[in-house]
């Protein structure tokens, strides 16, 4: 029976509701998993790329530093770093799968992804356009902003358009930043290293589907990375044939980036062709 003369909204001392101790407690949406430490720790690695190859390369350069090596250093680590990321990005949605993930899980992905593979990456081509000899520094920051851009579309059509299972649409944002990463380290002529950025730009916001890195090219996919990483290492510390390593594999990448869009359209038309070929024996089984 409620008191008329009790006032609206009082509670006595002993009515007090033990569903605000509930209340306080941590809400669902805040509580990360294993998979969201593992995002996070993509976000990291983004970070401090972009330190490294400010602190290693750019200021080096702006004061008029003459030491090649540690600029060497600092772009290889910020390399190896975004590697690291894209270790961690393909490790989250892994763990996501087995475990569980948080409902904020996909946003926090997404927000690391356009750390590591978009702002990490247009930095370092930045960079490459304010250090280099023959680059042109206004140029080279449209490139990085198409860069840019190309990731930011490409995430945000990522969380608005359903895939079929196993595949993405377009250049994933990780294999895009590693391409252009390796385009910037092949040390071209400004002229194709800029065209080809701008293609790898392209290729993240068409329509050319991806497999997913799961199964066997997930391990292929982290063997690559680690190979990787050893040969910046020893590109770094200028081990014998280090340069020649360095700029063998990056090729590779570059025409792994090439090759695969060729496939999937190969792929595409074949499709084409069976489906119409199969319209067509159907309609003639259909005559009398």
């Amino acid at each position: 029976m409620i008191d008329p003369e009790r006032p609206a909204g009082w509670v006595s001392d002993g009515e007090v509701d033990t569903s605000a101790e509930d209340q306080e407690e941590m809400p669902l949406s805040l509580r990360l998993s294993i998979a969201d430490t593992l995002t996070l720790g993509n976000a990291t690695c983004g970070f401090m790329a972009v330190y490294f190859t400010t602190t290693g390369i750019l200021i080096p350069h702006l004061v008029g530093s003459e030491e090649s090596g540690m600029a060497r250093h600092s772009a290889a680590t910020a390399v190896i770093l975004m590697l690291c990321a894209a270790v961690f990005d393909l490790f989250d949605g892994l763990v996501a799968r087995k475990l569980r993930s948080s409902p904020m899980g996909a946003e926090l992905d997404n927000l690391s992804d356009l750390i590591s593979f978009g702002l990490a990456p247009a930095y370092f081509v930045l960079v490459y356009g304010m250090v280099a000899d023959d680059a042109h520094q206004r140029v080279s920051a449209v490139a990085a902003i198409v860069v840019l851009l190309a990731v930011v579309l490409r995430l945000a059509r990522f969380s608005c358009v359903t895939m079929k299972d196993g595949m993405f649409q377009g250049m994933p944002s990780p294999f895009g930043a590693l391409t252009v990463v390796s385009i910037v380290l092949l040390e071209l002529p400004f002229i194709p290293t800029l065209l080809a950025i701008i293609g790898t730009a392209w290729l993240m916001v068409s329509r050319v589907e991806y497999p997913k890195p799961r199964g066997i090219l997930a391990v292929a996919m982290l063997s690559w990375i680690v190979g990787a990483m050893g040969l910046l290492a020893a590109w770094a510390f200028e081990a014998p044939g280090g340069q020649l390593l360095l700029q063998t594999g990056c090729a590779l990448q570059v025409v792994l980036g090439a090759v695969i869009p060729l496939f999937a359209t190969a792929r595409r038309v074949n499709t084409f062709r069976d489906n119409r070929r199969e319209s067509r024996e159907a309609r003639t089984a259909q005559l009398p």
